[in-house]
């Protein structure tokens, strides 16, 4: 136990100032001690200045006993706060470290040198760059002199190196500080292992990648079945065309050689009629002049008479070739237009086989193109024909309507007609009439119909798009007395 000093004043003994709040105390504490002794039948001593002056050092040591009481119990309490802090600044769950602005190592915590794998004793002094990988030296020095020179906290992540371990990624809090012995500037940075997050935002990372390759990966396989899809659809397309192909070729074939033989039947039937009509009628005229030439003749009027019987061979046979030339591509057709040309014909086939031909039409029928005008004349040319050879018809309806978007050719006779079976035979076999109509049309995108019952008739529907129209300005005016292109009826 301390004492304070006392000291002599005219002969008296002087007791230090103490607060008085602890005089009070201890002048409370010394009459109960009094009265404890009086209970226990000690008789007060009578009070003079010696005793005034044992009275006076009794309080005083009363006095000093609580003091030394007050600071034994203040001693443990800062033991125990210091202890407590201890605790909480060496196993804090972060690295606390106390850095100078060079970056050297101050202080740290037993966290802090576990993170780093070294002891305290020897972090103290070094630089804390100096665990810092290299990749993040740049990050950690801005983070180092954000911290002196800007107010507030700052943050930074960076890789840091462990002794004799695989290093660390760090998250690092700093704050400047201020020494209350100096002015020398330094800072607290606290350092977490933030390793286990960036493993979980890799892997993260990583999961959004598969979701991405995945989520291509359906697309891609999405996109191969239609692709799959798209090419089994065009093999059996390519299946379809090469069987149409081959189809086609051999119907080619089949019209090539029914050409061959349709051409070589047309040259017999012209070399014919050449040699039987216009040889033999050509022969006739030489012998006329001939004879005209070595028979002195000097009667005028037979003269006159077989230079006119000469003269009417020459224009059978000039009627001849004509009658020749109508029939391989009639000049009406692209001097006056359709409409004449199907009227001149057709007057000309009832001429020749005596069956009636009735023609309606409309005269806009005129502003088609050359190509379709010729289309539709030859496949009425072939209908008719064939109505000729086959079907022992009196009468014949061609009629040409138009509709939205196409023009529509009907011919229909009264012939004896015939069955679907022998229709459908007819096309298998591809007859060249039917086949060189049909041709014809498709060539311009027609289609054609043909529908027939036995002793019902038969019924041909030619029809083309109304397309390529030639403006109405360009069509060809047909003379006086021309067929007006509304119904003509052929007797």
């Amino acid at each position: 136990m301390s004492s304070m000093p006392l000291f002599a004043m005219n002969g008296k003994v002087k007791i230090p100032a103490t607060d008085p709040t602890l005089r009070r105390r201890a002048e409370a504490r010394l009459r109960q001690q009094k009265q404890n002794r009086k209970a226990t039948g000690s008789a007060p001593k009578p009070e003079c200045d010696p005793q005034r002056s044992l009275y006076e050092l009794e309080i005083h040591q009363v006095e000093l006993e609580m003091q030394n009481a007050e600071l034994r119990e203040a001693r443990n309490r800062t033991e125990i706060l210091l202890e407590k802090y201890t605790d909480l600044y060496d196993f804090a769950p972060v690295g606390y470290f106390s850095l100078d602005q060079q970056g050297q190592i101050l202080e740290v915590n037993l966290t802090g040198a576990s993170l780093l794998g070294v002891e305290r004793s020897r972090l103290v002094t070094l630089r804390f760059s100096r665990f810092v990988a290299a990749e993040s030296q740049p990050i950690f020095r801005d983070f180092l002199q954000r911290v002196f020179t800007e107010d507030g906290e700052q943050v930074c992540e960076a890789a840091l190196l462990k002794e004799r371990t695989a290093g660390f990624w760090s998250s690092l809090h700093g704050t400047a500080a201020i020494a209350m012995s100096d002015t020398r500037k330094w800072c607290r940075v606290a350092v977490t292992d933030i390793t286990f997050f960036k493993q979980a935002e890799e892997a993260q990372h990583r999961l959004e990648m598969l979701a991405v390759a995945n989520r291509d990966l359906k697309e891609e396989i999405a996109r191969r079945l239609k692709v799959e899809q798209a090419l089994k659809k065009s093999e059996r397309h390519s299946r379809l065309l090469l069987t149409q192909s081959h189809r086609m070729q051999d119907q080619l074939r089949l019209l090539s050689r029914q050409l061959l033989s349709a051409q070589e039947e047309e040259r017999k039937k012209i070399s014919r009629e050449l040699h039987d009509v216009i040889a033999q009628t050509l022969t006739g005229i030489s012998v006329r002049l001939a004879a005209l030439k070595t028979n002195a003749i000097v009667d005028i009027k037979e003269l006159e008479r077989k230079i006119r019987d000469t003269q009417q061979l020459v224009q059978q046979s000039v009627e001849i070739v004509q009658r020749f030339a109508r029939e391989l591509r009639p000049t009406v057709l692209d001097d006056v237009g359709l409409i004449p040309a199907l009227h001149t014909y057709m007057k000309s086939f009832r001429e020749q086989t005596g069956i009636r031909v009735n023609l309606s039409a409309f005269a806009d029928v005129e502003e088609l193109i050359g190509e379709r005008r010729t289309v539709l004349f030859r496949v009425a040319q072939e209908a008719l024909t064939n109505i000729a050879r086959h079907a022992h018809a009196n009468e014949v309806e061609v009629s040409i309507q138009k509709l939205d978007a196409a023009i529509r050719v009907i011919i229909k006779d009264d012939g004896k007609g015939f069955p679907a079976e022998r229709l459908l035979q007819a096309r298998k076999r591809k007859r060249l009439g039917l086949l060189g109509m049909s041709e014809r049309l498709e060539m311009i995108g027609g289609t054609l119909i043909v529908e027939s019952v036995p002793a019902k008739g038969t019924t041909i529907i030619a029809q083309v798009p109304l397309l390529n129209r030639i403006p109405a300005s360009q069509v060809r005016k047909q003379p006086p007395g021309s067929f007006n292109g509304r119904e003509s009826n052929l007797l």
